[in-house]
């Protein structure tokens, strides 16, 4: 039976989405952006330019499917090889690609993986505002008295890598958490591995997560650091665990288990779906260790399974860091290690590489950006071919429903792409 591999390349957007002008996001363009800074930016050792460059992605219509989003060619091919009007490059394309909008109300990270996994949401996530004390005081009375904690240090809108370098020695001095939130529907938590301990970090967070039930705000984030002192203090990625909100509907994840089959979670995806509708999961951070446990996971995931990648560095550590030369290269190492995939599938597997919104290094501010995603389905069961842009995330999941004979989704239309 058919295996199906979905690598989700976190904030990697396309061109922005019709509705980018509510967002603040209008001309924003992730891929676009990134490939005219390295063009501007990156010399060789001859001082000459050297652009951004990814073939292998660019042979599943990467390229292309940024000209279906944005109605413009990039400045400079990602392949080296100059793009033809043929949409299929004269056999150049090898798979079925297209660009999707958003319907969800947010471009959030869980709004946009339960999205593809069919369950748009179309209610509105709680916010705490972009102001000093920015937490209902009753919130952080219940988590300081239920918690037992001395009290909170933060309590406003910041950069993790920032606030731990700010009141890291104060927190490691009075044993108070580092309290913080972001432009995300989210609560974060920062606290030292050895001075405060890391699931002692980690219950907090499971009462932090109770506590702001009423509030809507979708996930708790434990934020675990380690160092000595302020300049010399690192997040430790791999502990990072994040508490979220389960999805509304059932979603893809849930049917393929209910039906018997197995869903291989690698990164944070177990988190995101609140470790419902999972059967394994890989924990992994960085770029490479990502990749490294999602070969492995395709390696052990049987017939009639779903391997679910994302990979978060391109948002958390080069998109909302504004860290356009790091998004670039991390980019072409996805593209170097591609192979590796593409040498694992069987005649009936199926990859699907895709993101779950933007977050343009080059705009303003660092909050994600409303951007259309790729979609570049491949694979031998996969025809080649231009598919028309779609108008939810939700068209992915359905896709995969159909292909995996699985319950269809509450949303989307399957996509016809396969071969006769």
């Amino acid at each position: 039976m058919a295996r199906v591999i979905l690598t989700l390349l976190d904030s990697f957007g396309i061109g922005y989405a019709h509705d980018a002008e509510a967002f603040g996001d209008r001309g924003a363009d992730t891929l676009g952006h990134i490939a005219a800074w390295m063009a501007d930016n990156r010399k060789g050792a001859d001082g000459k330019p050297r652009y951004l460059y990814l073939p292998h992605l660019a042979a599943l219509g990467l390229e292309k499917a940024h000209a279906l989003s944005t109605g413009t060619a990039l400045a400079h091919s990602l392949s080296g090889v100059p793009v033809q009007a043929d949409p299929l490059d004269g056999g150049r394309v090898r798979g079925a690609y297209t660009c999707a909008e958003e319907v969800s109300n947010g471009k959030d990270t869980l709004s946009g993986h339960w999205e593809i996994a069919g369950v748009p949401v179309r209610f509105n996530w709680g916010y705490f505002p972009d102001k000093p004390h920015c937490f209902p005081p009753e919130l952080l009375e219940h988590l300081i008295r239920e918690g037992g904690l001395p009290g909170v240090l933060g309590e406003k809108h910041a950069s993790g890598t920032v606030i731990i370098q700010e009141l890291g020695e104060e927190h490691m001095r009075t044993g108070k958490p580092i309290v913080y939130t972001s432009a995300d529907s989210v609560l974060q938590i920062a606290c030292h591995e050895e001075t405060f301990g890391l699931e002692r970090l980690y219950d907090l967070c499971r009462l932090a997560y109770r506590l702001v039930q009423p509030y809507k705000i979708a996930r708790v984030i434990a934020r675990p650091f380690v160092g000595t002192k302020a300049g010399h203090f690192e997040r430790v990625a791999a502990h990072r665990h994040d508490f979220a909100v389960p999805a509304h509907e059932p979603t893809l994840l849930d049917n393929l288990v209910a039906a018997g089959g197995q869903v291989y979670a690698v990164g944070k995806i177990a988190d995101i779906f609140a470790h419902r509708g999972i059967s394994k999961h890989y924990p992994a951070a960085g770029l490479d260790r990502i990749f490294d446990a999602t070969v492995q996971a395709v390696k052990d995931a049987p017939d009639h399974s779903l391997v679910f990648s994302n990979f978060v560095d391109f948002d958390s550590s080069f998109g909302h860091r504004r860290d356009a030369l790091g998004y670039g290269e991390g980019l072409e190492m996805y593209d170097r290690r591609l192979p590796e995939l593409l040498s694992l599938l069987g005649p009936e597997d199926v990859l699907l590489v895709t993101a779950d919104h933007g977050c343009d290094p080059t705009w303003q501010g660092t909050d994600h950006t409303r951007e259309k995603i790729p979609v570049l389905f491949y694979g031998q069961p996969v025809r080649a071919q231009q598919v028309p842009p779609l108008s939810t995330f939700s068209d992915l999941g359905q896709t995969l429903a159909a292909y995996l004979h699985v319950k269809p989704l509450g949303n989307g239309t399957a996509l016809d792409i396969w071969k006769r």
